[in-house]
């Protein structure tokens, strides 16, 4: 059985994935009823589901400076081609790493967002995470100064 929080990982995944591929203007998406009806499966398995509703309203409320702050970090990937999921997965993954510092450490976020692309990506998913989270670590919040980091 996953742990706790890497099962609300993936919900959260599961949740931002389903409300990218609804939510429009003309048909907008409650994330809340979302979030609800895919914890629904998990009840007994996710006691924290305060993290997994955080993770997904953080990541879905700063989705365009999380895209904004990850384009320049795989410049020979425009965003709206990366396959969707390994989209959502780098914004979960990068929210975390970003936002989230105080109760998940670095090195956390970006394993997990490796190990969802390994468990939802293509073959090579987890290699581009680990490779863009990692830029991010490494430009953004271990070395700010050289990173980009008072845009984000």
């Amino acid at each position: 059985m996953a742990s706790n929080r890497h099962l609300g990982r993936i919900v959260a995944l599961q949740s931002v994935y389903e409300y990218e591929f609804r939510h429009t203007d003309e048909t907008p998406v409650d994330v809340d009823e979302v979030i609800t009806r895919n914890l629904e499966r998990y009840k007994d398995d996710i006691g924290d589901t305060d993290f997994v509703s955080k993770l997904v309203h953080g990541t879905i409320e700063r989705q365009v400076e999380l895209d904004a702050t990850l384009q320049p970090l795989a410049p020979d990937w425009p965003l709206a081609q990366v396959a969707r999921i390994d989209r959502n997965v780098l914004r979960l993954g990068l929210y975390e790493l970003l936002y989230r510092q105080n109760d998940v450490p670095a090195r956390v976020a970006i394993n997990e967002a490796v190990e969802l692309a390994k468990s939802f990506g293509s073959d090579n998913s987890s290699k581009f995470i680990n490779g863009v989270l990692g830029t991010a670590y490494r430009t953004l919040v271990e070395d700010p100064a050289n990173g980009n980091a008072s845009e984000v």
